[in-house]
């Protein structure tokens, strides 16, 4: 179907359904390329800078890559659609591999960062596919379709770092640089991601929808809203805020896991931990939106925040324990699944059409900045007072977003709506 077709009610739901499934698939290859590099990169960053107190910044390029990206990513995808912006974050991403796996062969630190930083840029894409599940998606299934897609990248997301150890053992094999072999992987993944996204992303969602909005077709299930800017700056920080939560412990627990673990078991360790963070941060995801559907967005959001709270509790309490880090990543995933599906809902419903791409990039910028911040940050933090240190300073952003949330509570918005 050609992207200027306009469908029938029928062929429209049928459209959306098959839009989620696309987007799940490419959600699974992302989450394989993106999940079997994330744990490297600290590794990585002190191995080539001979310190440890740089691994965070191999976090923060990512999140800075993607921070620097996402705006004119949604620009892109406002005017051209999301297949172009999510095969433009795609090739980004291959760049970025070809760029970190040579860095690593010539032990240069600084060109390290930059190839991190590109692979962000293609997560500035990926984080795009959760916004194009709720572009033809009905208001009674929006956190559904968004969370659906979320979900997607468990696959993806947990087999990604479970294929470090035989990465590595590929790697070696061929002659790679020590460390680099699992990017063999992420390379092969983004290529069939490409592929898909051209191939089958059509018609194109966002085009789609924009050109029912400009008819005012009154059978579809995407129709105009009204502008509610508090809300939309609510959802942004509930987002922004759960997310540098989650990056900051998360970037620095591989570092972590390497002292608290014997020295031949720690590949191992990191895989399995970083593989059950990201199944917190997707597994339950189609419930997270389910509640977001049923019980509102708000407190969904706030639900995230016990979650993260009772995880960094874990974190400071057993931190010399494998077992206390790993429930608390866990968690730490379960916490960041609630707040970002309901926030990303919550940031959709209270932006008109022809704003969300907009205000949808200027969210992932705020989240990925932000992230990229406190990354560095956890880094200093984690020498100064160690792992549970670090989880009791990350309490912070998650009492501005309970504070946030009281706020709301307190104003005349229907929270039993959203």
């Amino acid at each position: 179907m050609p992207d200027a077709a306009a469908p029938t009610d029928v062929d429209l739901v049928a459209t959306q359904r098959r839009t989620v499934r696309v987007l799940a698939a490419g959600q699974v290859l992302t989450g394989v390329a993106f999940g079997a590099t994330l744990s490297l990169g600290a590794l990585l960053a002190a191995d080539l800078s001979g310190q440890e107190a740089l691994s965070g910044f191999a976090t923060a390029s990512v999140t800075l890559g993607a921070a620097l990206t996402a705006i004119p990513l949604a620009r892109v995808a406002g005017r051209r659609g999301r297949r172009f912006a999510l095969t433009t974050g795609n090739l980004a991403a291959l760049a970025g591999i070809v760029i970190v796996i040579a860095a690593a062969a010539t032990r240069a630190f600084p060109m390290l960062l930059v190839g991190i930083a590109l692979i962000g840029a293609g997560n500035a894409g990926t984080l795009q596919s959760r916004f194009a599940a709720t572009d033809l998606a009905p208001a009674a299934r929006r956190g559904r379709d968004l969370a659906t897609v979320v979900w997607a990248t468990t696959v993806g997301g947990v087999i990604g770092p479970l294929l470090l150890a035989p990465g590595e053992l590929l790697g070696a094999a061929i002659g790679m640089p020590r460390l680099t072999g699992a990017y063999l992987f992420s390379f092969a993944a983004q290529a069939c991601a490409f592929a898909l996204y051209v191939l089958v992303l059509r018609p194109d969602p966002l085009l789609l929808a924009q050109r029912l909005d400009r008819e005012h077709a009154a059978s579809t299930p995407v129709s105009p809203s009204a502008d509610r800017p508090a809300l939309a700056r609510f959802a942004m920080l509930a987002v922004a805020a759960s997310h540098v939560t989650m990056a900051s412990v998360m970037a620095m627990t591989p570092v972590h896991l390497s002292h608290i673990v014997a020295p031949d078991a720690v590949t191992l360790a990191v895989g399995v931990t970083i593989a059950l963070h990201v199944f917190g941060m997707y597994g339950l995801s189609p419930v997270f939106g389910l509640l977001a559907d049923r019980w509102g967005r708000i407190p969904v959001i706030v639900l995230g925040q016990v979650l993260l709270a009772a995880s960094l509790a874990v974190a400071a309490a057993f931190a010399d324990a494998q077992a206390g880090v790993l429930v608390a990543l866990v968690l730490l995933g379960l916490g960041w699944s609630a707040a970002t599906v309901a926030g990303s809902a919550l940031l959709t419903e209270a932006t008109p059409l022809a704003a969300r791409p907009r205000r949808q990039g200027r969210s992932d910028t705020l989240m990925t900045a932000c992230a990229a911040a406190g990354s560095v940050l956890a880094g200093i933090i984690l020498g100064l007072s160690g792992y549970a240190g670090l989880a009791l300073w990350a309490l912070v952003p998650v009492a501005v977003v309970c504070l946030g949330a009281a706020v709301v509570a307190r104003s005349s918005v229907p929270l039993a709506r959203v």
